[in-house]
């Protein structure tokens, strides 16, 4: 466990020094801002919170923005060392290859999510001053969000992770993290709306959407966020739930399991990776 916190301070401070905690924070802050001044317009027209609002925006952004950062934060974390030279220096201690996967894991969670929640509670922090009235199932909502959010992180990390362990050279990675990020969070749903289109109104077999659905996390988060309460009258999700069978912990379980599985391969490539 001491290995574990050591390595993940090691990735927290280089990413201090980096810059990368800040310039994630900052951008995400402002992004946020933007969106809870500019957000607020269309409450009047469809008898939504503010923050409802606010979280549509976010999850909108969040499915864009996270999957990329994530990436780029961890496509070359092992490739890169390796080529540095440092990869032989940190293996040459006392630490085994598993807890250098999940000590850094750890790290750049950690960096993701004061990110997140810095960024995104600054927006709710705004509202809160401007006097708007929140209710509860909205903050819950919130928070479900922001929580969500980190875990999305946590999926593209695994996933740059094991694109490092695959690769030698940290511009392969690079392209292939790019590649990754382009098919799951822009291809996969514009092949599906194709296919929706091309089948001119007709049902999907049951259970068909929900398995298309899982199978990309970032469709997976956009189910969990977009389509209850308030959100779901902004997002137009409330007609996919009503027609899906996956519920807020089917959901999570699935995004748990994007985390986990790629964690664990690129765990299994690193053991058998040469240098």
């Amino acid at each position: 466990m001491t290995n574990l916190i050591i390595i993940a301070r090691k990735e927290i401070q280089e990413g201090l020094r980096n810059r990368w905690v800040l310039a994630m924070t900052l951008l995400l802050a402002a992004l946020a801002l933007t969106l809870s001044f500019l957000g607020s317009a269309p409450t009047g027209n469809v008898g939504v919170g503010r923050l409802d609002v606010v979280i549509v925006s976010l999850s909108s952004l969040t499915i864009f923005l996270i999957p990329l950062i994530a990436l780029l934060i961890s496509h070359d974390a092992i490739v890169g060392e390796s080529e540095r030279g440092t990869l032989l220096l940190l293996l040459s201690y006392p630490v085994s290859r598993p807890q250098v996967i999940f000590g850094k894991f750890l790290g750049h969670i950690a960096i993701l999510a004061f990110a997140t929640l810095t960024g995104y509670g600054v927006a709710a922090a705004v509202l809160v001053a401007t006097g708007a009235v929140i209710g509860a199932e909205s903050w819950s909502s919130y928070l479900v969000m922001i929580g969500s959010s980190v875990l999305l992180g946590a999926v593209f990390i695994a996933i740059g992770y094991l694109v490092s362990t695959l690769v030698s050279e940290r511009g392969t990675a690079a392209g292939i993290a790019i590649g990754i990020w382009l098919a799951l969070v822009l291809i996969y749903d514009m092949t599906l709306l194709g296919i929706l289109v091309a089948m001119q109104g007709q049902a999907l077999p049951a259970g068909l959407l929900d398995l298309l659905l899982v199978l990309n996390p970032t469709d997976v988060y956009r189910l969990l966020n977009l389509s209850s309460g308030g959100a779901s009258a902004l997002s137009g999700m409330g007609g996919v739930a009503a027609n899906s069978a996956l519920d807020a912990r089917t959901l999570v379980l699935a995004l748990v399991l994007w985390t986990v599985g790629p964690l664990v391969l690129a765990t299994l490539a690193f053991s058998r990776r040469e240098r």
